[in-house]
């Protein structure tokens, strides 16, 4: 897929180049990543168009292109949707944003909450913890709720509606100030389907981060800038 970005592959493709059959390799690939192939490939396509919105003067025609979008309107719709922002503001306000939109309609009431431990590994390179509940697991779009850990210990997500989510965190070095790009040690940890119900306790959970692996879902959602000021500030979610 990484090798191929521009190509208009397709699961026949893919699944022939690792020789299983269609139905078999994507009943694999599901097992072991968590999300179908074609929606890792969309991802793979995302982050490639962030890094390169970051790294070159390539405009966003030409790299909607590049990452395989016949369409620039189409690419534009779906970067926006994944990373938070559209791609010129991305590369206007270099890979950060101003403000967490959280994904909660407004008749969605007070809410519960999660909550438990974050453990990392002995000496691992930790920036701020970011970990957020989503519906699927790729960590794109708008979270239901959020919260952001100077270091790992005890946490709390409040106002998580009721559903179905996935707990998805990351933590960029802190020497790369919160940026997300290539060659960074950067931790991730998942847990789920965590099913949320207003009549029901939640159980605390423990959530392990690790070194990320090329099989983990790319991280989409763009939230660096939010998350320091968060920590400035001690507003750890905010809503918009």
């Amino acid at each position: 897929m990484q090798e191929n970005l521009s190509e208009p592959l397709s699961i026949d493709d893919i699944a022939g180049f690792a020789m299983y059959s269609k139905f078999h390799f994507s009943r694999e690939f599901q097992r072991v990543t968590g999300v179908s192939p074609g929606r890792f490939l969309s991802a793979m396509r995302i982050r490639e168009a962030k890094r390169l919105l970051l790294t070159t003067d390539l405009t966003v025609t030409a790299i909607s292109h590049t990452v395989g979008y016949n369409s620039v309107g189409t690419f534009s719709s779906r970067f926006s949707a994944s990373v938070g922002i559209s791609p010129s503001d991305y590369r206007r306000f270099n890979g950060f944003v101003h403000s967490v939109k959280l994904a909660r309609k407004p008749d969605t009431g007070p809410g519960s909450s999660v909550c438990g431990s974050v453990t990392a590994p002995e000496g691992a390179d930790l920036g701020l913890i970011f970990l957020g509940l989503f519906p699927t697991r790729v960590p794109e779009g708008k979270p239901v709720s959020c919260t952001v850990l100077p270091l790992p210990g005890p946490f709390e997500i409040t106002g998580v509606p009721a559903g179905t989510w996935f707990l998805l965190g990351h933590s960029v070095p802190g020497h790369a100030c919160e940026a997300l790009t290539e060659n960074q040690a950067v931790h991730v940890g998942s847990l789920g389907p965590l099913e949320i119900r207003h009549d029901a306790p939640v159980s605390p959970t423990a959530f392990r981060l690790r070194e990320m692996r090329v099989l983990d879902p790319p991280i989409l959602v763009a939230l660096q800038r939010v998350r320091s000021k968060a920590f400035e500030t001690d507003i750890v979610r905010a809503a918009g």
